[in-house]
């Protein structure tokens, strides 16, 4: 290795990651991961129980399960009730975050628990080792497993070792799409893509879209980049070129939607519901708000609705559960996904 070039800054978007010209990558932010298992509910947790399951060994590409306590055998429930399925992908701008990172991992217990669902959540990989569409390519392969374990269609499983979890207790008729951040992007194009016709899931339907603070782009500036947040805008653009190198940069149709390059196919969301939650103090809640108003012009035919914390920043939710706003974004998530 070349020491210099190892000093040397080729990239710097902090406070996610910093790589040197000799190719190392420094990231930021929480790191620390936790193994999946059961959340003592004697000890004030949840009672939850979880696991990880390998999707594609080649790739390596896995997911952590969530399953609620109401299911397990010591709970004296019918092991054949069926649970809404819940495909969750975390946050954390492509480069950094994981589903086993503790405060994901912390929510998703609560979530599974509050909600009364069984939790699904791929662990795509990261740019810039795999740069985009690497992480929507993984999500996307993780959504057709789960939707492999349908019987609606009358079709032979083609995964000979189906997952238990999704056989027994997965209801495949009530899926939801749920994305924090990054994850809201990726959860936004998975219901696109479902949407699209070749790329189909088989005949399982997507009940909801629910999107939390998500990550979306564009060329033209949108809330706060045109006046606040100009060097922000820059920085993002400069960040989406570095993410997925050598496209359209910010109105590629994997950042923005409802470009022109993505030729309307935002119309195409298979979700009959979408749910958009913004944070005032989001410096990303304009770009929220964008996805919002974009979509119900865009021609989708289902309910768009929006939802938005007072006082709060960017995934508040997840450092601080207790307060008030976060109560309140929470019940509002389980009205989304109790409805029928």
């Amino acid at each position: 290795m070349d020491m210099d070039l190892d000093g040397e800054v080729q990239y710097d978007f902090f406070p996610f990651i910093r790589q040197y010209k000799s190719g190392r990558v420094v990231r930021f932010g929480a790191t620390d991961t936790v193994p999946a298992g059961t959340d003592d509910d004697t000890a004030g947790g949840t009672g939850v129980t979880s696991k990880d399951v390998v999707i594609n060994p080649s790739s390596g590409l896995w997911a952590r399960l969530y399953l609620p306590s109401s299911l397990l055998p010591a709970a004296g429930r019918r092991q054949d009730s069926k649970l809404p399925v819940v495909v969750y992908y975390h946050g954390g701008a492509f480069v950094i975050g994981s589903t086993a990172n503790r405060p994901t991992h912390e929510y998703l217990n609560r979530l599974a628990a509050d909600a009364n669902v069984l939790v699904v959540s791929p662990e795509y990989r990261l740019a810039p080792e795999h740069p985009l569409p690497t992480a929507h390519d993984d999500s996307w392969e993780a959504l057709r497993w789960v939707a492999s374990h349908s019987t609606t269609t009358g079709e032979e499983r083609p995964d000979p070792d189906p997952e238990p979890w999704l056989v027994e207790h997965g209801d495949l008729t009530r899926v939801f799409l749920v994305g924090v951040s990054a994850g809201g992007n990726i959860a936004h194009n998975m219901a696109e893509r479902a949407g699209g016709g070749a790329q189909s899931l088989g005949g399982v339907p997507i009940r909801g879209l629910l999107l939390v603070h998500p990550y979306f782009t564009s060329g033209a500036p949108a809330g706060t980049e045109a006046t606040t947040d100009t060097a922000r805008k820059a920085m993002s653009e400069a960040f989406w070129r570095y993410l997925c190198p050598g496209t359209l940069g910010p109105d590629d149709p994997l950042g923005n939607p409802f470009s022109e390059a993505a030729g309307g196919s935002a119309a195409r969301v298979a979700a009959e519901r979408v749910l958009v939650c913004v944070a005032e103090k989001d410096w990303l809640r304009g770009r929220g708000v964008w996805y919002y108003e974009s979509l119900r012009g865009s021609g989708y035919g289902g309910e768009v609705e929006l939802h938005e914390s007072v006082g709060e920043g960017h995934v508040f939710h997840y450092g601080n559960p207790g307060c008030e706003e976060a109560r309140v974004l929470q019940a509002r998530v389980l009205r989304f996904l109790r409805a029928r």
